[in-house]
């Protein structure tokens, strides 16, 4: 048998091409795909007027209020408590039975003038030096004595009785006739409603702007959004230790409320002036300091920022932006710093914010 002899060298080229194969595969990675330009809405640095105004949480408090108690215990024998309705002072609104008070008093009445008697004789006895001067003294002090008990026992009469300290209307009654009271019941409340109070606490910083006699303003409906005129008659010295706020109190005029009632009171804390606003939402918040992306030759520029005055929307920034300066307000997540950005549009600050209430809506 004859066997053909095939050539040493072609196992070594075989395994040379198949090294070289894969050394071409790995050596030739897939590109990879460029990032997308991100897309922003930009907003122009403007200056316009704003006014730093305060608003503060207060409770509308009755010019007038008193709970009605009853000084003497016993049984309601009288009661009168037009619930809802005006009264006037004086009234008398509720009687517990007195009816042991008013014998004592005849009873002591009846001692009285007994006594009384015995002292005219006595009297007439020592201008004679009928009777010692301690035996007269005795039956004198005796005619004292029930004096006192007539006025003590007229005093617990009065108890008896529970009248209006001032006009105002009354509230709920909360005990029926015949029920037995004593003073830590309630029999209802009264409200003095022609003056309404407003109060409401700040914080101490304000206490420059705080003064007697000022005029502020008073949310009573969020829904109709309509103010009301109040003046500051007065304010707590001692600030309060736990919140440090200083509790104010203010007359509302022209206006009805219901006492117990939650307003917004909204307090000018300084003049008019001119500010750089900017949409909440186009800061950024750090550990150290607040920034705003701005646009400069089409890239993106991170620049540190002062923030001033709050509202509902939109933030006041003292420092770190010009008037003109392209600021970025949506799409700020996606921005890389000295990368290029997409305007897609430009809006006002109103725009801003009113697109900013519609998503809230939403």
């Amino acid at each position: 048998m004859l066997f053909r002899r095939l050539p040493t060298a072609t196992p070594i080229f075989t395994i040379l091409i198949f090294c070289f194969a894969c050394k071409s595969k790995v050596e030739s990675p897939i590109a990879p795909k460029a990032t997308p330009t991100p897309i922003v809405d930009v907003l122009v640095a403007s200056s316009q007027t704003i006014s730093n105004e305060v608003v503060a949480n207060g409770t509308v408090v009755a010019n007038e209020y008193v709970e009605l108690h009853p000084e003497a215990s016993g049984r309601l024998i009288y009661l009168n408590v037009p619930e809802g309705k005006y009264i006037t002072e004086g009234t008398i609104i509720a009687r517990v039975n007195d009816a042991d008070l008013k014998a004592q008093v005849e009873k002591s009445k009846v001692q009285l003038d007994l006594a009384q008697k015995t002292e005219d004789r006595y009297k007439q006895l020592l201008a004679v030096n009928g009777v010692n001067q301690s035996d007269y003294d005795a039956t004198l002090n005796t005619v004292n004595g029930y004096k006192a008990d007539i006025d003590y026992n007229q005093a617990l009469l009065e108890k008896t009785v529970l009248r209006a300290p001032f006009s105002g209307v009354m509230g709920l009654r909360q005990v029926s006739l015949g029920a037995y009271v004593s003073p830590t019941t309630l029999i209802a409340t009264l409200q003095q409603l022609e003056k309404i109070k407003i109060d409401f606490t700040l914080p101490e910083q304000y206490n420059s702007i705080l003064k007697k006699g000022a005029l502020v303003d008073v949310e009573l409906d969020a829904t109709k959004q309509t103010r009301n005129k109040a003046e500051i008659i007065a304010i707590e010295p001692q600030v309060n230790q736990s919140s440090r706020n200083l509790l104010v109190r203010a007359v509302l005029q022209n206006a009805k409320a219901n006492p117990g009632g939650f307003v917004k009171v909204h307090i000018n804390a300084g003049v008019d002036k001119k500010a750089i606003m900017v949409p909440t939402n186009s800061l950024i918040p750090d550990d150290k300091n607040n920034q705003i992306i701005l646009i400069k030759n089409g890239k993106a520029e991170f620049v540190n920022v002062n923030t001033g005055l709050r509202k509902a929307n939109n933030v006041e920034v003292t420092s770190g932006v010009k008037v003109g300066d392209t600021i970025v307000v949506t799409g700020v997540l996606f921005a890389r710093p000295k990368l290029p950005l997409q305007v897609r549009s430009s809006k006002t600050l109103e725009e801003f914010a009113a697109l900013n209430g519609n998503v809230n809506a939403e």
